[in-house]
């Protein structure tokens, strides 16, 4: 594996959590039968599975930049097509009804991501949905440590270009979006997740936030870079009384649906919010309508 590839091994080891998400943005996809569903930044498979069991009967195909997540999710998944390849000069097949993306448009720069969006929205029929979601925590504690770290040390100069964009804001998304669709629906859901200590806040974000980090650096900077991180990250989370550690995660979510699939909305929201997990509060806009932890409010709400 190349050092600017991504490790599938690491990634999954927080499989479940990173999964949560991917079945949550699922649960708000009006289609009930999608012929072609493509996975963009399908990873090792994970998100790839959770459209399969939803959608047997779809050709679902699940692309990524990484060689070694496609490996991954090729023997995961030995039925479905995996490719490798880049968001921002892919080519889609014709009519693809479901464009899903778990956690990846974050890595675009700003200015590359609604256009690729859009590219991506033009080519799909009537009717077709737009569904992604991305983190929302880069005001984080832990990322905003990994910032604090990256500019104070013998790492500064190495990192002073290092950084994720901040994500476009809920009314830039829809704006934007708004002139392909009937309707863009966003929410924004904050998943608390209980881990083992703070060494496992470490091994998750190395998994992908942490990378453009610590992959620069040599092995012996690397070190002092972890190990300056965790103690940072053992002041800012405090143990729990069963000395775990919470990890609130924020993440914003986005569906937009093109010409034509508003009209299973309501029956579809009925079948499916229900399910969604237990382990987040959420907020999100539909129709003009705010719903706030499972309760629905009349009139419109920001999110």
């Amino acid at each position: 594996m190349s050092k600017n590839d991504w490790s599938a091994t690491q990634y999954l080891k927080f499989e479940d959590e990173r999964t949560m998400p991917a079945r949550d943005l699922l649960a708000r996809v009006p289609l009930q039968a999608p012929r072609r569903v493509v996975d963009l930044g399908c990873g090792p498979g994970n998100s790839t599975a959770v459209l399969a069991t939803r959608y047997p009967d779809a050709h679902i195909v699940g692309i990524d930049s990484s060689p070694d997540m496609i490996q991954k999710a090729k023997a995961s998944l030995p039925a479905y097509e995996f490719r490798v390849e880049d968001l921002r000069s892919y080519s889609p097949p014709p009519s693809v009804d479901l464009f899903f993306s778990n956690a990846v448009f974050q890595w675009l720069k700003k200015e590359e991501r609604i256009a690729v969006i859009k590219g991506l929205m033009e080519t799909q029929p009537s009717g077709g949905v737009f569904a992604f979601q991305v983190p929302d925590n880069l005001m984080e504690p832990s990322h905003v440590l990994m910032r604090e770290v990256a500019t104070n040390g013998p790492w500064a100069a190495t990192l002073s270009t290092v950084g994720r964009d901040t994500f476009q804001s809920p009314q830039e998304i829809y704006d934007q979006l708004k002139d392909l669709s009937s309707e863009v629906n966003i929410f924004r859901t904050e998943y608390y997740h209980s881990l083992e200590d703070h060494k496992a806040i470490v091994e998750w974000v190395k998994g992908t936030g942490l990378r453009p980090y610590v992959d620069p650096l040599s092995p012996r900077d690397k070190e002092a870079f972890l190990s300056e991180y965790l103690k940072r990250l053992e002041s800012a989370y405090p143990k729990l009384i069963d000395g775990r550690v919470l990890l609130p995660y924020p993440r914003l979510f986005v569906v937009a649906d093109k010409d034509g699939s508003v009209a299973q909305q309501s029956l579809f929201y009925e079948s499916y919010v229900p399910n969604i997990s237990t382990h987040a509060k959420y907020k999100y806009i539909v129709r003009g309508a705010s719903y706030l932890e499972g309760q629905h409010y009349l009139g419109y709400s920001p999110a």
